[in-house]
């Protein structure tokens, strides 16, 4: 471990040497269609707030579960608080409890409502687009998922969180999140597995639904924009008449037909999202959260990639058999009861199902004017079950105060798959010259469904963390059992065969320190470890076990006296042992030896200047390596190769400035931001390197009240992205995607 040690020395050394120099400042102050992993490289409750958010200009915000000056919301899933504009003060994410954010030992950045209206935020993959850590275009456009890298881990399957509980994602059916009935997003670097199980060293993303306030308002949004986009939202609620202010209701929804730069792609949703709270008293809540949503998106989203790395403009595929179509449903609740202010229960619940059918065909080959194509047609069905129970007791003993939550969660989910795969005709190439206009058509057989598997996955966890409070300092203690048992059968539909079988047990945990060096300046230290259970079997046909991983972190948080601006720096070192790669001395067999290390630097600013404007700045240096892997298929070593397709430096800012009401342009709001993506290899090989990429996009707003009192509430909003229309790809893995044109959307918005 003297590696590790001198990695620590140097992460410390870093952390005094940018306290010193703040101190100094202020001194006051699938590829496509599949889960893609590194094992496929061979290293194979919630108290609702008592009034709307604060407004941003003249037609106000959304209503926000927690303002500037609001209470802290429940832990454990109830969200961030203490928001004004883009700064949040607060969020329970990385303790379960309401832990100031400076006081957190590793690095937390919350996306609120406002920067997710400002930006006309379209998926989660883009209200991640201005966060440190986060590598969001790995994959180009794809509307099929929500996919994204956090430190150069994986986050799809394991690392999506809803209401402080994991998202099951399985296959096809990961289901999509809807940014519209979203209340804020919170993404917690670095490994989570002491709180919440397994998952990748990279951290997760806990989205928050937006639930009902006691207090009445409204609104709506109508949408248009290239690509015959057309949508409509809307979310409104109130306390219920006659019910003496202990219920309150929000129902939420959105609809879109929209067309996308893929030739015969859709990407079409409907989703409506009611919730009711009931509060009998000021120490019970019972928030429900229900959600129905049906989406159409295309079955591919690649185009034919032709040796060395060329992307071309052929898209892989055909209009007569090329939709994924999902529709889910989920049913949940969060519970709270306070026995005293020192000792608070909470329950959260949810059961959520996923269906989803993909039809799709890809290029195999090209020979002269003709292309050879397959297809395949795949039904998933997906069920869930995620509980989490929390205690939570708060006590002074002397000089210290403790915070001790105890917990005991459970997650199950049950998966089917039936599949079919074949040839089909070959396309004709004749005559075609720009993937923008051409959109096949062809006789495309439906393939027999000839194979299918079922999956059954049970995770139990008992979870007991202290934060204890002394002086300066902040020690947080977390440690947590895992018992995992996963269940395969495969085969054919009429017979599904044997099942195999795994057991796991693994404790992970974390030790973090703050010191507090002003009250709002405080350097801090911390180690965590996680683990993922890992599929497949060895020679000797038995379970291999979990992937484990852990993390050195160290930074600085930083929040300015008396303005509402926020800071933060860190350096982390990860490093992931036991992952699947080849054998080296027989390539049909896999061996649990893989390592991979990431390590690097954050930098993150936010900052709330005036109501309407706004500034996020993020910055990455991320080295991802492998440590001990080779090649699949070969024996080739890749040990201290680069791991393709994530950028070693990312930058982003986004700021909005809105005109003050003395300005003869009062009532106009303007915004852009800047996103920069450093380059990365193509391939694990390491043999040729992506293009750097910079994008633009911008905002423009106007409050019509600025002209006349009577218009209060009426906006219109203009939002472009990539507004320089950059044509940009990136490989990973040795297969290239072509990222999104310029798009604009247009918004006019009511609100009361």
């Amino acid at each position: 471990m003297s590696m590790r040690s001198g990695r620590l020395g140097l992460l410390l050394t870093s952390t005094a040497l940018a306290t010193a120099a703040t101190a100094a400042i202020a001194p006051h102050a699938a590829a496509q269609g599949a889960n893609v992993q590194l094992n496929e490289i061979s290293v194979e409750a919630a108290r609702p707030a008592s009034a709307p958010a604060a407004g941003a200009g003249f037609g106000g915000a959304n209503v926000s579960g927690g303002d500037g000056n609001s209470a802290a919301t429940s832990g454990g899933g109830g969200g961030p608080s203490g928001v004004t504009g883009y700064v949040a003060r607060v969020s329970p994410t990385a303790t379960k409890t309401n832990t100031p954010l400076i006081e957190t030992p590793q690095s937390v950045s919350v996306v609120t409502r406002e920067q997710l209206n400002d930006r006309n935020v379209q998926s989660i993959n883009e209200a991640l687009a201005y966060t440190p850590g986060v590598s969001n275009n790995v994959f180009g456009f794809d509307p099929r998922y929500d996919s994204f890298y956090i430190r150069g881990f994986d986050e799809t399957y394991t690392g999506v969180f809803r209401d402080g509980l994991r998202q099951a994602g399985v296959g096809f059916s990961a289901p999509r999140i809807e940014p519209y009935g979203t209340e804020a997003v919170t993404i917690l670097r670095g490994p989570a597995s002491g709180l919440y199980g397994l998952g990748s060293p990279g951290g997760i993303v806990d989205v928050t639904s937006k639930r009902p306030v006691f207090v009445s308002f409204g609104e709506v949004w109508f949408q248009g924009g290239n690509f015959d986009r057309y949508q409509g939202n809307f979310d409104i609620g109130s306390p219920v008449e006659g019910s003496d202010g202990t219920l309150a209701y929000r129902l939420t929804g959105a609809f879109r037909d929209s067309d996308t730069f893929l030739p015969s792609g859709k990407d079409n949703r409907f989703t409506i999202a009611p919730a009711i709270t009931w509060k009998p008293s000021a120490d019970t809540t019972f928030t429900l959260l229900t959600e129905y949503q049906r989406s159409k998106t295309p079955g591919v989203s690649t185009f034919y990639n032709a040796p060395g790395f060329v992307v071309t403009r052929l898209y892989q595929g055909d209009a007569s058999f090329n939709t994924i179509n999902q529709e889910s449903y989920r049913i949940g609740y969060a519970f709270e009861h306070k026995f005293t202010p020192d000792l608070i229960f909470r329950q959260n619940f949810r059961y959520q199902n996923v269906d989803t059918t993909l039809a799709y065909t890809q290029i195999d080959s090209v020979t002269g004017l003709s292309a050879q194509r397959s297809n395949g047609l795949i039904k998933d069905r997906l069920g869930s079950v995620a509980l989490d129970n929390q205690l939570e007791a708060h006590l002074v003993a002397g000089p210290v105060a403790h915070t001790l939550i105890g917990g005991v969660d459970y997650l199950h989910y049950d998966y089917r798959r039936q599949a079919g795969f074949g040839l089909i005709p070959d396309l004709d190439l004749t005559g075609i010259t720009t993937f923008s206009t051409f959109r096949a058509r062809t006789f495309v057989p439906r393939p027999a469904l000839s194979s299918a598997s079922e999956q059954t996955h049970d995770q139990f966890g008992l979870y007991i963390q202290e934060q204890a409070k002394f002086d300066r300092f902040v020690l947080t203690l977390t440690g947590r059992q895992d018992f995992v048992t996963q269940t395969t059968r495969t085969g054919t539909p009429g017979d599904l065969g044997a099942v195999q079988s795994r057991n796991d047990s693994v404790f992970t945990g974390r030790v973090g320190l703050n010191y507090l060096l002003t009250p709002d300046l405080v350097p801090y230290a911390s180690y965590a470890t996680t683990f993922t259970p890992q599929n497949g079997v060895d020679i000797n046909g038995r379970s291999f076990k979990p992937a484990t991983g852990d993390q050195i972190e160290a930074g600085v948080k930083y929040a300015i006296p008396g303005t509402n601006i926020t800071g933060a720096v860190a350096g982390f070192d990860i490093v992931q042992s036991s992952v699947l790669q080849t054998d080296p001395t027989n390539v049909a067999n896999t061996v649990a030896s893989g390592a991979i290390e990431s390590k690097g630097f954050e930098a993150e600013l936010t900052a709330n200047f005036a109501p309407g404007t706004n500034l996020t700045l993020a910055y990455t240096h991320l080295d991802l390596r492998y440590l001990s892997a080779t090649f699949p298929g070969t024996q080739q070593s890749i040990s201290g190769n680069a791991v393709s397709g994530i950028p070693g430096d990312t930058f982003a800012a986004f700021g909005t400035y809105q005109f003050p009401l003395a300005s003869p342009l009062r009532g106009l709001q303007i915004g852009g931001g800047i996103r920069f993506s450093g380059t990365s290899f193509t391939d694990d090989l390491n043999t040729v390197r992506n293009p750097t990429v910079t994008q633009f996009d911008a905002l423009v707003a106007y409050d019509f009240a600025a002209l006349d009192p009577k218009y209060k509430g009426f906006r219109a909003q203009i939002n472009a992205f990539n507004i320089f229309d950059r044509d940009y790809y990136n490989c990973q893995a040795g297969f290239c995607y072509r990222g999104a044109p310029a798009t604009v959307i247009g918004s006019l918005i009511y609100r009361w």
